[in-house]
């Protein structure tokens, strides 16, 4: 029997993280992602203990899981100039999040803006480092590959691997690993699924995945444009993104949906619709 996944998607936390997580729950969804502050900025956000322990409570009772993403701003491979702002917004991200008891915050790889690509991978290594340098959470930084249309950074499994290995604390960090983007990137070919996923296995990629993001592409393979489809509906398919699932590395993980919403304003159908893949064939 295939292990089940966690299921769920993004919700808003205009509620509460409290309420999140039942919102999370009523649309049928085990999992969530939620931003731990505004998301289109580095401002730093009291953690609300009372309400982050409620999401967090709720949680064990009805044994579902979460993860936060940084906001869109956050970026690894700032400059020295900017990255105590970048480091001390990460730490708030972690506190947060390890308040409502989620697995990780996720963060994209970094971009570069021209840098040299060696002082790029310097600068990530070193904002990743100042953030964990004191931090004993459960929660970890869980970096994103990227679909490469901000640049060539962080589309390959092999960069991701390497500034983990190369920081001081790498187990305080995992990876997430997104669909579209690793298709868009042209480092997920769904006709070669299984070299794929032997090569996250060689490169111990896999071993220190933890959440998954589950979006479709609305652009073909390699277009490095980054526009999430309802699942099924894009270029990647159903059909690829089932068996994708179904390999042992991303079998029992975290997988949230990033897409948009469904007519009920939910994604229920959609979260209904990815357990049927882990249902079939099912003794």
């Amino acid at each position: 029997m295939t292990p089940k996944p966690f299921i769920g998607a993004h919700v808003s936390i205009r509620g509460g993280y409290g309420q999140a997580a039942r919102s999370a729950r009523e649309s049928g969804a085990a999992c969530f992602q939620y931003f731990p502050k505004n998301p289109r900025s580095l401002k730093l956000k009291p953690v609300d203990y009372r309400d982050a322990g409620s999401c967090a409570d709720y949680c064990r009772e009805q044994g579902m899981v979460s993860i936060a993403h940084t906001p869109y701003p956050t970026n690894l491979a700032a400059d020295p100039s900017g990255r105590a702002v970048m480091a001390a917004s990460l730490r708030n991200d972690l506190e947060i999040a390890e308040a409502c008891g989620s697995v990780g915050i996720v963060v994209h790889f970094g971009h570069f803006a021209g840098m040299e690509p060696l002082q790029g991978y310097q600068n990530i290594i070193q904002c990743m480092n100042d953030t964990l340098a004191d931090w004993n959470g459960q929660t970890k930084l869980l970096i994103e590959n990227m679909a490469g249309n901000h640049g060539h950074e962080g589309m390959t499994l092999e960069e991701l691997v390497k500034v983990r290995e190369l920081s001081r604390y790498p187990e305080k960090i995992g990876f997430c690993f997104d669909t579209c983007h690793a298709f868009a990137a042209g480092t997920w070919n769904p006709q070669q699924t299984e070299a794929f996923i032997r090569r996250g296995e060689n490169l111990g990629y896999w071993a220190n995945l933890d959440a998954v993001h589950l979006n479709d592409s609305r652009y073909p393979f390699g277009s490095r444009r980054d526009r999430h489809a309802a699942i099924g509906k894009g270029c990647i398919g159903a059909s690829a993104l089932s068996q994708l699932l179904k390999m042992e590395p991303l079998a029992d993980k975290v997988i949230v949906m990033e897409t948009e919403k469904g007519p009920d304003g939910t994604h229920r159908a959609e979260i209904a619709a990815v357990r049927t893949w882990f249902e079939a064939g099912d003794d």
